[in-house]
């Protein structure tokens, strides 16, 4: 029962709380109130997609620092053996890791967050990515299997996505990227609905999907 999955968090509730050992000292949950966070896991230092899926953070780092947004590692190895990798990923491949790495040998914060799945990774923690939001609100989750690396590129994009539409109040279809047109929300009522069609700032297939530019 030791590994047993507790309850995921969900969206748009508060993250839950952590106060943890990193790379970079002692880091809780209020160290990044007011910034956008991502934080993700990985099954063990030393693996080879592991460090494909650092690097390339390392390498969009001051992307997502432009979107107020800092990254946070975590896995269940030591704090000794993240720095031994990110000193080994420096040597061998040129790329140096700036982020925190979280050593989570206890594992509270991977149960925290649903990271440990049994049955995908015996006392790993799977590819789990969370952003959490300035009011440290969960706002979304992604999980990938152990033999697949994340794409860098669509956390970039998701979070655009969200900030965008937390500016705008609108909604983001499939694929978006920024500068692209925006969905307008869904009409509350039947006159809003109407109203819409004959709206020139909006371009309108039909009352339900309407596009504007922003």
């Amino acid at each position: 029962m030791e590994n047993q999955v507790v309850g995921l968090p969900r969206l748009n509730e508060k993250a839950p709380a952590f106060d943890a050992e990193t790379t970079s000292g002692r880091k809780t949950l209020e160290d990044y109130k007011g910034k956008w966070l991502i934080l993700f896991s990985h099954p063990a230092d030393f693996t080879p997609v592991c460090t494909t899926e650092f690097m390339a953070f390392a390498n969009r780092q001051e992307e997502f620092a432009k979107r107020n947004c800092e990254l946070l590692g975590l896995s269940i190895d030591s704090t000794h053996s993240h720095i031994a990798w990110m000193k080994n990923i420096k040597d061998n491949f040129g790329v140096e890791i700036k982020f925190p790495i979280i050593a989570d040998l206890s594992m509270d914060v991977a149960r925290a967050y649903g990271m440990i799945h049994p049955g995908a990774a015996d006392t790993s923690a799977v590819r789990a990515t969370f952003i959490i939001d300035p009011e440290s609100k969960l706002r979304a989750m992604v999980y990938y299997p152990m033999s697949n690396g994340r794409s860098i590129d669509e956390f970039l994009r998701l979070l655009d996505g969200l900030q965008t539409s937390d500016k705008h109040a609108v909604a983001t279809p499939e694929n978006w990227q920024p500068g692209e047109r925006v969905i307008v929300p869904p009409a509350k009522t039947a006159e809003e609905a109407m109203a819409r069609l004959t709206n020139t700032d909006y371009e309108v297939t039909d009352f339900y999907f309407a596009t504007k530019q922003i």
